[in-house]
């Protein structure tokens, strides 16, 4: 299955999967006298602008590099992740304001939830759990951190359901105020997810290098290669989800021209070959330092 399939069919079951469930969420939270499950029926919603948001930014961050934008477009994708993490920061802040107005102001309103809002929270949670794992899968796959951004909202919307469950279970036992606790639990969940994944999307936009122990394993990779000497520097900046390397590689100082060019031509390909990451290497060939030795 090639990609622009892959994404399609993420993107459909993603909006299909998440207005099924919101409708029925609703409608439990609604004849079910439930505000956690109304709550967590709005989150579902949401989900489905987060996946539209998906898949416009990874369809466009794979657009080919142009005049204008010799660097290509992967950085759209973060762009999409970053607006899924203040999407999904949002529906936490608003879950939790309903949250505090039932709590505080409300209280004399709540009341004891039917069994139906309880089921809607264990299909919820099957459901989602299955959209997380699926979406992961296919997001890992096309190395997507809109579709891994999406997939957790999947999961939050889990999170969200089990709150709700708990929440609801507690008020059927004759503790209506957990109804509301329990979207105050939702909040600070889903706040947590969201902060990662605006934290993830804003390190892949400043040019944050990668980690030490994925650059330990590039220098050691390199040095390792024939003709190389020692490697004097080594860079990483993420862009998007694709990798740029900055590098200078030592090599004997009293061969031609031409064999460093060879020598750094390999180095060059054998590093874009075995990283799949890694979208291109800048190389500046030093004469080696034997007095340095």
């Amino acid at each position: 299955m090639n990609e622009n399939k892959i994404v399609n069919r993420l993107s459909r079951v993603g909006i299909f999967g998440n207005v099924l469930l919101a409708a029925f969420k609703l409608f439990a939270g609604i004849f079910g006298r439930s505000g956690a499950m109304v709550s967590d029926a709005v989150h579902s919603l949401s989900d489905v602008f987060a996946t539209v948001i998906a898949w416009i930014g990874v369809r466009l961050s794979r657009h080919q590099e142009d005049a204008e934008h010799p660097y290509g477009h992967e950085r759209l994708e973060c762009v999409a992740s970053l607006i899924l993490g203040l999407i999904l920061a949002g529906t936490g802040l608003g879950i939790g304001w309903a949250g505090l107005r039932k709590l505080f102001w409300e209280r004399s309103s709540l009341e004891v939830p039917t069994l139906l809002p309880l089921i809607a929270a264990v299909v919820s949670i099957a459901v989602k759990e299955g959209m997380f794992h699926y979406t992961m899968h296919y997001a890992r796959k096309l190395d997507s951190a809109a579709f891994k951004a999406d997939a957790w909202h999947h999961r939050s919307d889990a999170f969200s359901s089990i709150g709700s469950f708990i929440g609801i279970g507690m008020a059927k036992l004759g503790v209506p105020i957990m109804d509301p606790i329990a979207s105050l639990i939702i909040c600070v969940l889903i706040l947590k997810v969201a902060y990662d994944i605006i934290r993830d999307a804003l390190n892949k936009m400043l040019d944050t290098s990668c980690s030490g122990a994925f650059e330990q394993k590039l220098h050691d990779f390199i040095e390792a290669q024939e003709g190389v000497e020692g490697v004097d520097l080594l860079r990483t900046r993420q862009f998007g989800n694709r990798i740029y390397v900055d590098l200078e590689i030592a090599v004997e100082a009293d061969i031609s021209l031409l064999d460093a060019h060879g020598i750094a031509e390999r180095v060059h390909g054998a590093v874009e070959g075995s990283f799949p990451n890694v979208k291109h290497v800048m190389i500046h060939v030093n004469p080696k330092d034997d007095q340095a030795e």
